[in-house]
């Protein structure tokens, strides 16, 4: 089940990918975690793990496909929050191509992860409570003409 699309959505440190050394390493989700998730997640949907891939720099997001009878979905799994997006296709970045859980999507939630929606994810960034981002985050949210949620989450900007 996807978050509250009413709730304001409050990006915490970390949700750009960016980080100042002096504040410390920014969290990291647990791998494994996210890895047991896709293979439950596959076998519910009566499908397979096709590919894994884990970020890498400057992606902030870890990639997988999971195939199924009725064709395959990109799981997308932030690298510092808990946050879980699906999307047709697989990309370096993505700024509104995301799609809408699957039903199967709640095994990622029944193991601690946040599934965001289509509609959260283009949601524009006017919307979201980005008190916490810096002015080099800004910057760069500007340099690469991000607009939503999503592209701000799910980037691959140096």
């Amino acid at each position: 089940m996807a978050t509250d699309q009413n709730a304001a959505f409050t990006l915490p440190r970390g949700a750009t990918g960016f980080f100042v050394p002096k504040d410390g390493p920014l969290p990291e989700v647990d791998q494994r975690t996210f890895r047991a998730a896709l293979y439950a997640a596959a076998r519910v949907a009566e499908g397979r793990v096709a590919e894994i891939e884990e970020q890498a720099f400057p992606r902030t997001f870890h990639t997988a496909t999971i195939t199924t009878g009725t064709g395959g979905y990109v799981v997308l799994c932030h690298a510092h929050h808990p946050w879980i997006a699906f999307a047709a296709e697989r990309r370096e970045w993505y700024t509104e191509e995301f799609r809408d859980p699957p039903p199967w999507a709640h095994i990622f939630t029944d193991l601690g992860f946040i599934l965001l929606d289509r509609a959260q994810l283009t949601a524009p960034l006017a919307g979201v409570d980005t008190s916490v981002l810096t002015q080099d985050e800004w910057r760069q949210i500007r340099l690469y003409g991000l607009t939503t949620l999503g592209g701000l989450l799910f980037n691959a900007w140096d």
